[in-house]
């Protein structure tokens, strides 16, 4: 979680920015990550360096090399740490004619390298020596060795991106997208791919996870390449994002991921058909296309001009055959009447294989939308393979459901990982969502009274592939034990009797 600190010095960095005369979050964003991301190539190389002195060898593929750059400036003058020092004026001409044209040119020599791609038209905006040296010097206090402060980062200053308006799409609650990525446990050989990827906040959390849990992706070198280099795959049609989203991974620890402009949902677009085992995603939730800029191919799987509807066409086109994927999708899509919401759940449950519906408490998404969301897992078959499907009724993530989205528990507590009592699992069920997904296998006696709970398909099917979990859930309630209605008749008589002595007594005092 991001600290009262740290949150006020990024305010104070975002104050500074529009004060300096940068009012477009989106602007002010990509300004404090290109800064950011200077800053962290620095500790990285630092890092080197004590590495190579320990082992008493010389640096290894150094960041920023010796001698001196085009321009005849020495590279260790590029170094955040050197620079920071520099006077106003002569700082603002390190970075903006030597530390950034380096950083777009970084990675440049791997052959199609989305990252140099993405970075070919970043420009440096800040306009004036003055407002560079205050925001060099509000960074400086930024610790940015931790990959889970970074998130914070990002995750904080995305939720001022989503105060803008309309790109608030971006964003995707950090314990959410851990939690997905746990339920999909995702492999080293997976391709991955997220269609709206925004700052690749699945891509890195898959990344994490990946780290985590395989550690032999960094001792073999096959696995090593294909992490490095094929794995990690996502789509989107805002260039601002895709340079953060490159970034952000390259900050991560992934050389070369294939991170690039492409409307998903444009027929100009098309040609990644069956190319991923693993989708990841949290969509576009509300919008419609012309039937004339949607891929064919998605029409002709579902006729319709919604975009969360043409976006599960889309993730089931996406993957190969044998491929999962973990998506949040708006209720609607779960119970909507139209003839292609019925078409696309009939698919999922008869075509492929339905896993699960985890139906999530409407104020997830606050203070950017209040409406109410699902995850839905599935496997893409083409031959079906659904029995029971597995629903969940999530109650609490962790954090109140208002527009404040405060934390009901300290930090370790939250999250998908966590260790709680019964009492806690109330304020976080993600842990429980977790375990319970883990042992599915094992034979259920839950019943449709309890929080989790398997409907058979042929349930669902006799529901009209209605997916909502109200459908199914049953409700107990409590009973209720009244006094016959003699004896109730005869308590209202007796306090009738009273209330007139007292209005009598009360007449009496008044006189």
């Amino acid at each position: 979680m991001i600290t009262g600190e740290l949150k006020s010095q990024i305010d104070r960095i975002w104050d500074a920015f529009w004060s300096g005369g940068i009012s477009n979050p989106l602007e002010v964003i990509e300004q404090i990550t290109y800064l950011l991301f200077i800053k962290r190539l620095d500790e990285l190389h630092t890092v080197q360096e004590k590495k190579a002195n320990r082992l008493g060898k010389p640096l290894e593929n150094p960041i920023f090399p010796k001698g001196k750059d085009e321009r005849k400036r020495p590279y260790e003058d590029l170094r955040w740490s050197r620079f920071k020092n520099f006077d106003p004026k002569e700082m603002f001409i390190v970075i903006s004619e030597h530390a950034f044209p380096f950083i777009k040119a970084l990675k440049s020599d791997q052959e199609n390298s989305t990252y140099a791609h993405n970075m070919k038209d970043a420009r440096f905006t800040i306009p004036t020596s003055a407002l560079l040296s205050k925001v060099v010097d509000l960074i400086s206090l930024v610790p940015m060795d931790d990959r889970d402060t970074k998130g914070d980062i990002y995750e904080y200053m995305l939720g001022k991106i989503a105060t803008a308006g309309q790109n608030g799409q971006f964003r995707s609650p950090r314990h959410t997208i851990k939690l997905m990525v746990a339920l999909m446990a995702p492999k080293p050989t997976d391709i991955a791919c997220d269609p709206s990827c925004g700052t690749a906040g699945f891509l890195v959390a898959t990344n994490e996870y990946l780290r985590g849990h395989h550690p032999e992706i960094f001792t073999d070198p096959v696995l090593r390449q294909h992490f490095n280099h094929k794995l990690f795959n996502g789509f989107d049609f805002d260039n601002t994002m895709l340079r953060i989203g490159s970034m952000n991974m390259l900050l991560h620890g992934v050389e070369n991921p294939n991170i690039r402009y492409k409307d998903s949902l444009a027929e100009e677009h098309a040609g990644d058909e069956e190319q991923y085992t693993l989708v990841l995603a949290n969509p576009p939730f509300a919008g419609s296309l012309d039937y004339e800029n949607c891929a064919k191919g998605l029409q002709q799987m579902v006729k319709t001009k919604k975009t969360e509807l043409l976006f599960l066409a889309l993730f089931l086109r996406l993957l190969k055959p044998g491929g999962r994927a973990a998506v949040i999708v708006p209720d609607g899509v779960l119970f909507g009447s139209s003839n292609a919401h019925k078409a696309l759940r009939e698919m999922l449950v008869e075509k492929q294989k339905l896993d699960a519906i985890i139906s999530m408490p409407s104020g997830v998404f606050r203070p950017y939308a209040g409406v109410s969301t699902a995850i839905l897992i599935f496997t893409k078959t083409n031959s079906g393979g659904t029995d029971n499907v597995w629903f969940y009724d999530m109650d609490a993530d962790g954090y109140s459901l208002d527009d404040k989205r405060t934390p009901l528990l300290p930090e370790e507590k939250l999250g998908p990982d966590a260790k709680l009592s019964e009492k806690e699992h109330a304020k976080n069920n993600l842990p429980d969502i977790l375990e319970r997904w883990n042992h599915l296998k094992k034979k259920s006696t839950r019943k449709h009274t309890d929080q989790s709970f398997m409907v058979p398909k042929a349930d669902i099917a006799a529901n009209g592939y209605d997916l909502s979990i109200n459908r199914y859930k049953e409700v107990v309630y409590a009973e209720v034990k009244y006094d016959p209605p003699r004896k109730i008749l005869k308590e209202l008589a007796e306090l009738e009797r009273e209330i007139e002595a007292g209005m009598k007594e009360l007449e009496e005092m008044l006189r």
